[in-house]
């Protein structure tokens, strides 16, 4: 690419309204444009990247032995109903009607639609196993769309489904894939968590993500510091408190005027926030649900819907609180009523803590088990740093992490809902067993950006970059180094090393200062000494660069790019 020639721009100042590294360096540097909150064009830089990363994830998908297709993004919502997602998904689905009023959708995932391609092959055992994939755009409605490219409204996913005649070949098929993902992710040079994730809406058996490492992650990784533990915090167990081993006291009702939150009560008493025990009064599928935790723990909201069986939560409203006697601020379990009472475990080893007394101004100080019922019981809490770990007793710590893989044993949810069904040995209907594998593309290249890049730009690995060398003349009126200049560029390319051309009427210090922000990984400067058929190489991320003939460089940067 001759950039005298070609669409290139970029931008000297911080884009205002980016709010991670990625989507203001990414902006800045010409290879996304947003055209509105949550929608970026793929600019051609851009779209070479995005490519170079689409055909690592292809070539370890065709070794696994996937197959690739293409469905279409625009899907009759009746699929989704069939399957009984259509409520799950919400807000979050784009959805239309045509000409004739019937309902579709921008799809937000596939598995529906596969399940229903692969009755068209599925007859017999005998027509298993086998793995289907594709790269497709995608669409939700996300309520934030923000940190550029990480959490958007559109984006491009490489998603596969496997099928399998039961949980043993679902096992095989399973593990292909994500050997396939790790061989994706190392070749593009990721550090990666893998974790235990919550299997959300797509229901099943198992979920695992592959969490990039990143400050701007929106997910928190919970490690542990002896072993091998690794679990998304939606999901990670926090481990039961022993039982507090001192002598129960008599309930009392104390005056707490003005004192609401927990921080304030537990200091107006002079107390710690661990003798306490918190009341959140949530909407949970519309019904009054008053959950309580000890003070110093947050709720986890994930682990309530599944304890509940629910799908969706939210902090309840006025009219909803009005049928019970419980007083926002000053709510306890003594007495309570007109709710569900659902209280985490910890709290059954706690003794004479520190509960809202439902009066205005009022706590209860040494309540007890004894003093109150409650309908359920169970882990509700995220873990802290700190916590022992589940597995070897070892100390819990996080990490944040960029979602950029999943991977999901279905089993049968997916088969049941469409009827995808096969004869076994005995000639009688089974089920189907299913997986489905998911890598955002944006989100990867987002996260390859947040774990590479300096305070001049990007820094992009030699194979995701776009180009591989950018030759940068330092002056297009001098003759000799334009000549330099194009001999160099066409003989690399020649050779198969891709590379841009800096031929602008610009000073060196912008075309420098471009070439560090775009972060191609090598950069040739034809400068004074070309008539003495030298030239400068420096890698992006060296701080010096080395003088070297002209061939000295082409056959270096040929052997460094192959």
């Amino acid at each position: 690419m001759k950039l005298k020639e070609s669409y290139f721009f970029t931008l000297r100042e911080d884009v205002r309204d980016e709010d991670s590294d990625s989507g203001n360096l990414l902006v800045k540097a010409g290879y996304i444009k947003k055209t509105s909150a949550g929608v970026y064009m793929m600019l051609p830089m851009g779209l070479k990247v995005q490519n170079n990363i689409e055909n690592i994830i292809r070539k370890h998908m065709n070794k696994a032995g996937a197959q690739e297709l293409k469905m279409p993004a625009l899907i009759a919502s009746e699929y989704y109903d069939k399957s009984g997602r259509l409520a799950g998904f919400g807000p979050s689905v784009f959805s239309l009607k045509d000409r004739n009023c019937k309902d579709f959708c921008l799809g937000p995932t596939h598995e529906e639609l596969f399940a229903f391609a692969a009755k068209s092959m599925i007859k017999s055992y005998k027509n298993m196993p086998f793995n289907l994939y594709q790269f497709q755009t995608k669409y939700r409605d996300e309520p934030r769309a923000r940190y550029g490219l990480i959490r958007v409204k559109e984006f491009v996913m490489k998603d596969a489904y496997s099928f399998d005649k039961d949980e043993a070949g679902l096992d095989v098929s399973y593990q292909k894939m994500f050997n396939a993902y790790k061989a994706s992710f190392d070749e593009m040079g990721i550090k990666y968590s893998i974790v235990k994730a919550d299997t959300g809406i797509m229901g099943g058996l198992l979920s695992e993500e592959f969490q990039a490492i990143s400050p701007i992650g929106e997910d928190t990784v919970v490690k542990c510091d002896r072993c091998a533990f690794s679990s998304n915090i939606e999901i990670a167990e926090c481990v039961e408190s022993a039982c507090e081993n001192e002598e129960t006291k008599q309930l009392a009702k104390v005056e707490t005027p003005h004192q609401k939150s927990i921080e304030e009560v537990c200091d107006f008493l002079k107390m710690p926030y661990s003798k306490s025990v918190k009341a959140l009064l949530m909407d949970v599928d519309g019904q009054l649900t008053i959950l309580f935790i000890r003070g110093d723990r947050e709720l986890n909201e994930t682990k309530v819907l599944k304890l509940l069986g629910a799908k969706e939560i939210g902090f309840a409203s006025d009219e909803l609180i009005a049928a019970s006697n419980a007083v926002p601020g000053y709510c306890g379990p003594v007495g309570l009523k007109g709710a569900r009472i659902v209280v985490d475990r910890d709290v059954l080893n706690m003794k004479n803590f520190i509960v809202g007394a439902n009066e205005n101004g009022y706590h209860y100080i040494n309540c007890n088990l004894s003093d109150f019922s409650y309908d359920l019981c169970g882990d509700i809490v995220n873990v802290k740093e700190g916590d022992i770990c589940p597995i070897c007793g070892g100390k819990l710590y996080f990490e944040k992490g960029i979602e950029i893989g999943n991977t999901f044993k279905l089993g049968t949810k997916y088969a049941k809902a469409m009827e995808l069904q096969y004869a076994d040995e005995a000639n009688k209907l089974q089920d189907v067993w299913m997986g489905s594998y998911g890598i955002g593309l944006g989100r990867t290249m987002a996260a390859i950006v947040e774990q590479n890049h300096d305070e001049k730009g990007i820094i992009w690995p030699l194979n995701i970059a776009p180009y591989k060398v950018i030759i940068l003349i330092m002056a297009t009126k001098d003759e000799e180094q334009v000549r330099i200049g194009n001999e160099i560029y066409d003989r690399l390319n020649d050779l198969g090393v891709e590379c841009i051309l800096d031929d602008r009427d610009e000073r060196p210090g912008v075309k420098f200062n471009d070439s560090e922000l775009i972060g191609i990984p090598y950069r040739i400067n034809v400068g004074r000494k070309a008539k003495e058929g030298i030239v400068e190489l420096k890698p992006r991320n060296a701080s010096e660069a080395k003088e070297l003939s002209v061939d000295e460089a082409i056959a270096e940067l040929v052997e460094k790019c192959h």
